[in-house]
């Protein structure tokens, strides 16, 4: 999760000058028949649709009321240790649950700066213990981690997906981001979880600048990059597996031009105008194929989603089958919409009768869930389980009519006393078809 104005939290594209001679691998991109289908477009006009009501609209969150399952650090985005099948796994008992993690007198504004990846474990799915640092500083790749996801295969090994951003050692920050992976023997030995026996830490996944922007492709007036936060996926139609991930549209900003197809009908176009800054925003959504089944190594295929013109960082990408529909879901920020379009914080969905078939807005818009209009920053980075229930982390609460960009201008003592940085109530989630609702809340910190 980035902001481009959030306290060091910038990721403005002269942090990239002089990284242009990094070395891109050249990675496989055939595509088979079965395939080449086309991607789907986010539209402006399907935007434009969105309406804010009881249904997607999530509870006030009351910080004072919940308790942190860590008193000397800062949690956030958070995922499960799950089946292959997606469905949060139980190893001898034990239920584990991962986060991005820093100390608590980090400013919140500046945790993606260092960011470790942290575990917990528990036996119920509610009271989570705290494990530690899930890789030695020396062992992970990148200056510091971001979000990923974690798979238990078969013969209960766990198989870690996570995001290498920057270098180690650089003596500048960066934000290049890869697709990395480790794997690990899961120990539950005495009275909790340990992970034993690392394998090497290797890059699985990069931009290749066909289907997504290599770092070299973007340029000045573009708000931020992105090729981040995996996600394992195996279809339960094939039972081929894959990793989705949150990319940037391939191509530089000036060769790009405005088309019917990311606006809408025709008539809607003519009846809106279309800023050119627009061009600017081109998040999307990919996917890569485990080759033979190898789960280090992966093909890219062309994104399943592009949100040209509309949104420039759809966060953390996941899928769940319900039926026989996929449904595809997405984490973005207020201020991460084009020019011209008004929606909130929220989680964003889309639904298919197939992985690479032509994809629809969720609730015709895409909203599926919006923080509340007087806590507009309450909570983030939703996860959706196959059985509808959503967790999150608390972000910033009570913040007297602030913007994200104002309070990152804030004193430390501010920020920190309006952060949250610990699990939210978990949300239950109806879904039916193309339609969503809210159903209800669900205690703090709940999978399942």
């Amino acid at each position: 999760m980035k902001r481009k104005k959030e306290n060091t939290g910038k990721i403005f594209i002269a942090a990239f000058i002089g990284l242009s001679s990094l070395l891109t691998p050249m990675i496989s991109t055939s595509v088979s028949a079965s395939e080449k289908m086309e991607t789907f477009d986010w539209t402006r006009e399907s935007v434009s649709k969105l309406v804010i009501n009881d249904t997607n609209t999530a509870a006030e969150i009351n910080k004072e009321e919940l308790e942190e399952i860590t008193s000397n650090s800062y949690i956030w985005d958070t995922w499960p240790l799950q089946d292959k099948n997606g469905h949060p796994a139980v190893v001898n008992g034990y239920k584990i649950i991962f986060a991005l993690s820093v100390p608590n007198d980090v400013l919140p504004g500046k945790r993606h700066d260092t960011a470790e990846i942290v575990y917990f474990y528990s036996k119920d799915g509610k009271s989570w213990e705290p494990g530690g640092q899930v890789f030695k500083d020396s062992d992970a790749l990148g200056s510091r981690q971001w979000a990923g996801s974690s798979i238990v295969d078969k013969d209960g090994r766990l198989h870690m997906f996570y995001t290498a951003t920057g270098r180690k050692g650089e003596k500048q920050l960066s934000y290049e981001q890869r697709i990395a992976t480790a794997s690990a023997e899961i120990s539950t030995k005495g009275d909790g979880v340990a992970f034993q026996g690392w394998s090497a830490h290797e890059v699985i996944l990069e931009p290749e600048g066909e289907f997504y922007q290599t770092m070299e492709q973007t340029g000045l007036g573009e708000g931020s990059y992105a090729f981040r936060d995996p996600y394992f996926f195996q279809d339960p139609k094939t039972g081929e597996e894959y990793l989705l991930f949150e990319a940037n549209s391939a191509g530089r900003l000036e060769d790009r031009f405005l088309k019917d197809e990311y606006i809408g009908s025709a008539d809607f176009r003519n009846h809106q105008e279309i800023s050119e800054d627009s061009k600017a925003f081109n998040g999307s959504i990919g996917i890569a194929k485990a080759v033979d089944g190898d789960v280090t190594n992966f093909e890219l295929l062309p994104p399943l989603l592009e949100a040209n013109y509309v949104n420039e960082e759809l966060e953390r990408p996941s899928i769940i089958v319900k039926g026989s529909d996929y449904y595809l879901f997405a984490k973005t920020h207020s201020e991460k919409f084009a020019p011209g379009l008004n929606a909130p914080e929220g989680l964003y969905g889309f639904v298919s009768s197939s992985l690479r078939g032509a994809y629809e807005p969720l609730n015709e818009s895409g909203l599926v869930i919006a923080n509340p209009s007087n806590q507009p920053y309450q909570a983030y980075s939703w996860m959706v389980m196959p059985n509808g229930t959503v967790a999150s982390f608390v972000n910033y609460t009570d913040v007297d009519g602030l913007d994200i960009h104002e309070i990152g201008e804030q004193a430390p003592e501010y920020q920190m006393e309006h952060f949250g940085g610990m699990l939210a109530p978990s949300i239950k989630l109806a879904i039916t078809r193309d339609r969503t609702k809210i159903v209800h809340e669900k205690k703090q910190g709940v999978f399942k």
